[in-house]
């Protein structure tokens, strides 16, 4: 039997196979995947870290924060080596301008990419680790569970930026294996469902011992309540969320919003942050550039990092639209102070603008170098109480429940609650706005938008002195395949807006 490297994706396999097409047999000599691996409890935990590595690389980069908010209305990039594509929906197949700077790691290639790698590292693991041998029974579940998670989430990663993707569930064991086409939307939320349920069956519930960035069973239920949202399965993304928010096993809000973005607090954010790319700011430890994008240029704001460089900035009309009430938009700010103790005033925060203003969910200023250890959330309570008012309005209209739901957060950041008597369409858009504020920079913003259809209306008002004309087009709701995939897979073909 011929098994694929690790470090191989999917992909890879199309790139590799395309260079012989004639009948030229490869055989790997050595693989991560032999007969000899997966005999004991360290080469299973070594194979699920492989999957997680993944994970990491999506974050690390940060492709999967920096394509869909610079193609939102919150933050935009200082527009160089080819950043402002997305900002200026310029981008094409080839995606040329961020491939010529070598950029490709902040690219929706780098998303197909990485949750293709992800997801079969995962089937390695779903292959494999039911008969490997291990004392610890309920370790060897919660792998599985594991597993099952970041297939489902990889997935739906892929799905939310290309639309149609090729569903994966089996292990690559020769090169045509790597050919598959791409299945219809719904039959990917499906797999994905299945694999949701799989993984709350598996995982452990939350508690403080879990080992941090592993998913619990409510992370399971939030991802399948977000998932299902997307898929606009009302009454089940209502189901979940409702699971998440009923447990008792400690999860929750943090009284203070701005501690679920403080490096110092993470251990106790943890109950609201149930799952989240935990950065690490040491020595072989996983990091992020996204604290490095965000503060002033130059490295000159040490509450912000030890290294900055000014690339990315909030738009003064987002900053604007929150209620000088409203304890979240403390994670904005119009000036900074100095390594002099000066205070730099809005207008000389950047040389590109006079109105830039600078983000904080990512600062720490115990950095070392570029390296930070505040954390990027994937999954959060808050988020999980906005999905449930939206689930529960669109599924059972304008209630007390949908209400009750959204004032949670809105109380958190010292607000009044929502006004009462608002329609379905009017409380729906009204939600979607406390998504904004809420989880602004957090790489959720845009896939609001496009799953909502409703970009070509929002886009084009979010607009600055950097970028004075957006205009984005009913093909920009998902991205194109990365065209170099679609030439070295006979199977697949392009969305039908990029051919």
């Amino acid at each position: 039997m011929r098994n694929i490297l690790l470090r191989y994706s999917v992909v890879s396999l199309f790139s590799f196979s395309c260079f012989s097409c004639s009948k030229l047999e490869e055989t790997p000599y050595s693989s991560i995947y032999t007969e000899n691996f997966y005999q004991t409890a360290e080469d299973a935990e070594a194979a699920l870290a492989a999957v997680y590595n993944e994970l990491a690389d999506l974050y690390a980069g940060p492709s999967a924060l920096l394509v869909p908010d610079f193609s939102a209305d919150q933050v935009y990039p200082r527009p160089v080596v080819g950043r402002d594509t997305y900002t200026l929906f310029s981008f094409d197949p080839q995606y040329s301008a961020v491939v010529s700077y070598s950029r490709a790691n902040e690219s929706p290639i780098d998303i197909w990419n990485n949750c293709y790698t992800g997801i079969e590292n995962a089937n390695w693991v779903l292959l494999k680790v039911p008969n490997t041998k291990m004392s610890n029974e309920a370790r060897k579940k919660a792998i599985l569970g594991e597993a099952y998670f970041l297939r489902a989430f990889f997935h739906w990663f892929l799905a939310k930026n290309f639309g149609d993707v090729v569903i994966r569930i089996k292990a690559s064991q020769s090169i045509d294996d790597a050919y598959v086409a791409k299945s219809p939307k719904a039959d990917v939320y499906k797999q994905i469902f299945q694999d949701l349920d799989s993984a709350e069956a598996n995982l452990p519930e939350y508690s403080g011992s879990l080992i941090k960035g592993r998913p619990c069973k409510e992370a399971a239920a939030a991802l399948y309540a977000k998932a299902a949202l997307y898929a606009e399965d009302w009454a089940l993304s209502l189901r979940e969320a409702q699971k998440v928010l009923n447990s008792t096993t400690g999860i929750g809000l943090m009284d203070n919003v701005m501690d679920v973005y403080d490096a110092t607090r993470e251990d106790a954010a943890r109950k609201e942050n149930l799952w989240a790319f935990e950065a690490e700011s040491v020595t072989n430890g996983r990091s992020s550039q996204i604290m490095s994008l965000y503060g002033p240029p130059g490295s000159a704001g040490p509450a912000y990092g030890a290294t900055s460089y000014g690339s990315a900035f909030a738009y003064q009309a987002f900053f604007d639209s929150f209620d000088p009430r409203d304890k979240r938009r403390g994670l904005l700010d119009t000036n900074y102070v100095n390594k002099q103790g000066v205070t730099v005033r809005q207008a000389n925060i950047t040389p590109i603008t006079t109105h830039g203003v600078l983000v904080k969910k990512y600062a720490d200023r115990n950095s070392v170098g570029g390296l930070h250890s505040t954390n990027i959330p994937i999954l959060r309570v808050a988020d999980v109480y906005l999905i449930a008012a939206e689930a529960e309005a669109r599924q059972n209209g304008v209630n007390a429940n949908a209400y009750q739901y959204i004032n949670r957060v809105r109380a958190r950041a010292g607000l009044d609650g929502l006004t009462e008597g608002l329609d379905r369409d009017a409380f729906v858009a009204a939600v979607l706005q406390e998504r904004s504020w809420e989880l602004f920079a957090e790489g959720d913003r845009w896939y609001d938008l496009s799953r909502t259809n409703t970009f070509r209306q929002l886009i084009p008002t979010a607009v600055n002195d950097v970028y004075r004309v957006r205009n984005p087009q009913t093909r920009n709701q998902y991205f194109p395949i990365p065209q170099t995939e679609v030439n070295a897979n006979n199977l697949l073909e392009q969305n039908p807006a990029w051919q």
